[in-house]
């Protein structure tokens, strides 16, 4: 089974990310919608409660963490390269910026600025982007706009060679991950065409990413989705890093993994893989049955249980 299936919802700034990569790579992949807020009863079976967006699911094989879902992108489909001229480390590199401080000030003026949010939605929020404090929110604004206005013209200073793309001459993950905070900014920072105004290079870069467009898409029921992972065996093989921390485990071994910032729910499952690059667990769901769920290394925590 190699039919890719992304649990996502249209307005999630990290789903654009991986819908991109699908249209860099000209990919087909089906779209199972979830809810903007917990719980999310069909997702959590799949997962075992992991609750960031997106997910993406080939078979019996659950990846989590955008990090995680490139990598398995461009090992099963890698051409087009998501990582053009050697470009695969630095990529992740720039991660931690565009993730953490591109996006963090950002995240804040979305819901510090769209003050007509449902309240479930405002709640979820809270509850989940646990690095910031929605009881001075409104005080904060002034700063957080001026930090994402600084990260705004990093980019356009980015932007200042002969080059069309971030990551040379052709479209690649650099670029996805620069342009995710601007796309959440233009659908859902107000004012955000002020800011966007005196950057003639990024907005000429924004139309050219924006075009590279999602691939093929077709929607697909969550029951379906559910059906496919029980019906299928996960691909994974199992890899137990000789140097890999904590040096107790070992395969089989009970553990929990946790991403390190913010929507820290724990998933519970037997160890198969724990390397420098990633981790996995296997697990048994009454509804999705026997599946391996993947996460990168960095920016998760491995406890035994």
């Amino acid at each position: 089974m190699t039919d890719i299936i992304l649990h996502h919802f249209d307005i999630s700034p990290f789903a654009e990310k991986i819908r991109l990569a699908f249209g860099i790579k000209n990919l087909s992949w089906h779209s199972v919608e979830i809810p903007l807020v917990m719980p999310k009863p069909d997702l959590t079976a799949l997962t075992g409660g992991y609750r960031k967006t997106p997910v993406m699911q080939i078979g019996a094989d659950i990846y989590c963490d955008t990090q995680r879902i490139a990598l398995e992108l461009e090992t099963r489909f890698p051409a087009p390269t998501l990582f053009p001229g050697h470009s695969r480390a630095l990529s992740f590199a720039f991660a931690q910026w565009s993730d953490a401080a591109f996006f963090q000030p950002g995240s804040g003026l979305s819901l510090g600025t769209n003050t007509a949010l449902p309240e479930d939605i405002q709640t979820d929020r809270r509850e989940f982007f646990s690095y910031m404090d929605f009881d001075t929110l409104e005080e904060q604004l002034p700063h957080l706009f001026s930090q994402f206005c600084a990260h705004l013209h990093l980019l356009e200073d980015m932007l200042a060679t002969d080059t069309s793309w971030l990551s040379g001459e052709t479209a690649g993950w650099l670029d996805v991950l620069g342009y995710f905070p601007v796309w959440m900014c233009q659908s859902n920072i107000a004012g955000s065409e002020a800011m966007l105004g005196p950057l003639p290079k990024l907005r000429s870069w924004v139309e050219r990413v924006t075009a590279i467009g999602h691939g093929q898409r077709s929607e697909l029921a969550a029951d379906e989705a559910l059906a496919i992972a029980r019906s299928n065996t996960s691909t994974a093989s199992v890899d137990i890093a000789d140097d890999a921390w904590p040096r107790a485990l070992q395969e089989g071994s009970p553990v929990t993994v946790t991403p390190a910032d913010y929507g820290a729910v724990p998933v519970t499952g037997a160890l198969l893989r724990l390397t420098h690059q990633d981790i996995a667990i296997a697990r048994t769901d009454d509804r999705a049955g026997d599946v391996v769920v993947h996460f990168p290394r960095a920016g998760y925590k491995v406890d035994p249980q």
